[in-house]
């Protein structure tokens, strides 16, 4: 049987998300932007380091630590070695799964008039 994990092999659900974050390498800096964010890893678009090596994830003025899983030519996939329970991150997190939620329709009816005609606005 393939080492393959599926979808559904992982733990948590992975959220679209756009957050600019720093990754601290072992001898540098990189600007990057978290694509696709979990309690248990993240997919960071525009920085690349070589899988298995450590970084550091600088965002709201936190620090969380992660091991690069996959790296390809411009983004690589990380895991967080301790769930996100708190912080900036997980709260960037939280935010973006809350607003996923609302659906288009949501917004259109609740922006809505109650009535329609001279007679419903008195």
């Amino acid at each position: 049987m393939d080492n393959f994990r599926t979808p559904a092999a992982r733990g948590h659900k992975r959220t679209p998300v756009v957050i600019d974050v720093t990754v601290n390498g072992v001898l540098n800096f990189v600007d990057g932007r978290i694509t696709d964010l979990s309690e248990s890893g993240a997919r960071i678009d525009g920085a690349s380091m070589p899988a298995r090596s450590r970084c550091e994830i600088h965002y709201g003025g936190e620090v969380t630590y992660a091991v690069v899983m996959w790296s390809e030519f411009d983004r690589m996939g990380v895991r967080f070695p301790y769930e996100l329970t708190h912080g900036p991150l997980y709260n960037a997190l939280k935010r973006a799964r809350t607003a996923s939620m609302v659906q288009p329709a949501q917004i259109f009816m609740s922006n809505r008039p109650s009535a329609f005609g001279r007679r419903g606005l008195s």
